[in-house]
């Protein structure tokens, strides 16, 4: 059996501003797609035999975010493991592979990250097959994307020898290269660019790891060992993982093995990196421009420009990135666009809060968006979705007013709860234990004033929550 082991953390920095530490970009809905980046990793699964439930890596913060995007898709049986701590690649997959084992002594993981575009699924699903062939020979399988350029962002492989038709196997794995080298790997025609996917069964995996890295071995199994399940999602422990060292597969694993094998893959694969992987991703007008939202251009070309809450206009511009979100406007030189990540920097310095969340944030009960703030006030838009509810919780610094402007909440303050319809409102007094819950089958929306001398995110103390978020 084929179980998808999907990688999906990040710390949201490439594609700023759209994606932050709270939405990295894999959970992002770009304009230009119906699904996000982790969401059509799974679907292009889909046709593939035997293919079982998928099993995705996540820290705690995006459990949520993983949970809803998977609802969406119909997923009701997928296994959500949450890294207490980042690790890298290889402890991370040692969990899933330890996972599969004690259920599938025999299964094989396909080894994804959540945050790749792939546009010719058929050429995918032919390398995935050819890869299954070696991977049930015991070879450690990665795929090498067929190089159409000389990139100097990626790491290369080296093919070796032919094992079968569309498979070879691999002499060495190279950094990345500076753009003299990569112009000459690119003319001898036996280098790969190193994609980060594998496919191998799980206890050769593991075995792999034990000969390899025998300390990251034994963590990651003193840590499988002391999980815990959950309801929706299993736990890694804390401290038994967090003493493990950090590695990723390729330095820990493949690198050392004499067990790998690499299938060459040219499936219009981008590990869309930043904003010009984005733009030479996307469909072009006839000026070489990709637009979204809002915009209007006069004698601009070659640029990307992506409007979310406001109309942007430029004139007389070539090869630019603009990308405007309701708290942030990224201007950048399109062949530049990779160094998006000093600015960033710069914004974790001032602990600038446009780093790690937008003004709309999602919670597993819908989510709310700031529109207005200031000394001592802010002003919020929730939602609630149907059947949700916020947590019976209080504040130590604020208070607040409520006002329905769609659906019915039922509402509860201190000791009293009362049903509130469309413009009525309700005081929260500071200090007091409320809770607003949609009994509903719409969603609930409701405007918030926070008045206070503190109204930071973390003024919460939970009592009661239906989605284990009281400590």
């Amino acid at each position: 059996m084929l179980y998808p082991v999907i990688l999906a953390g990040g710390i949201g920095t490439r594609l700023w501003p759209l994606s932050r530490a709270s939405l990295p970009k894999q959970f992002i809905h770009f304009p230009e797609q119906d699904a996000s980046l982790f969401q059509q990793t799974l679907e292009r699964l889909n046709g593939l035999p035997d293919l079982q439930a998928p099993v995705v890596i996540c820290n705690a913060e995006q459990r949520f975010l993983v949970a809803e995007q998977l609802r969406q898709l119909g997923y009701d049986d997928a296994v959500i493991l949450l890294e207490p701590v980042g690790r890298s690649t290889a402890p991370a997959v040692a969990l899933a592979a330890l996972w599969v084992q004690a259920r599938d002594p025999d299964g094989e993981l396909l080894v994804l990250s959540s945050d790749h575009s792939i546009k010719d699924v058929p050429a995918f699903h032919s390398a995935i097959q050819a890869g299954l062939v070696q991977s049930k020979q015991n070879r450690l399988v990665t795929f090498g994307i067929v190089p159409g350029s000389p990139e100097t962002s990626y790491g290369y492989i080296r093919t070796g020898e032919a094992l079968e038709a569309q498979v070879k196997s691999v002499e060495q794995f190279v950094e990345k290269p500076d753009e003299e080298t990569a112009k000459k790997y690119l003319t001898e025609g036996c280098y790969l660019w190193n994609s980060g996917m594998f496919l191998f069964r799980a206890a050769e995996y593991l075995i792999q790891l034990e000969a390899l890295a025998s300390d990251i071995s034994a963590s990651c199994q003193q840590a499988f060992a002391a999980m815990k399940p959950g309801h929706d999602f299993q736990v890694i422990p804390e401290e038994e993982f967090a003493a493990c060292r950090g590695d990723s597969i390729d330095y820990a694993v493949m690198e050392k093995t004499k067990s790998a094998a690499v299938v060459p893959l040219d499936a219009g694969w981008s590990d869309l990196g930043a904003w010009d992987s984005l733009w030479e991703s996307e469909l072009k007008n006839e000026q070489g421009n990709v637009l979204s939202g809002d915009v209007v251009t006069h004698e601009v070309s070659n640029s990307y420009i992506q409007s979310r809450s406001r109309l942007v206009a430029a004139v007389g511009l070539e090869n630019l990135v603009i990308v405007e979100s309701p708290d942030a406007v990224l201007v950048a030189d399109k062949a530049r666009s990779q160094e998006v990540k000093q600015i960033v920097a710069q914004l974790q310095g001032k602990n600038r809060p446009e780093v790690d969340t937008h003004t709309l944030v999602h919670r597993p009960w819908g989510s709310f968006q700031s529109l207005a703030t200031g000394s001592g006030y802010q002003v919020k838009h929730i939602v609630v979705k149907p059947g949700a509810a916020l947590s019976l919780q209080m504040h130590q610094h604020r208070a607040e007013h409520w006002t329905i402007i769609k659906g019915t909440g039922l509402v509860t303050c201190g000791e009293q709860e009362q049903e509130l319809q469309v413009n009525e409102s309700i005081f929260i007094p500071l200090g007091a234990k409320h809770r607003l819950v949609n009994q509903q089958s719409d969603t609930l929306e409701v405007i918030e004033v926070q008045v206070g001398e503190y109204l930071g995110e973390d003024d919460i103390v939970r009592f009661e929550d239906l989605y284990g978020r009281t400590s």
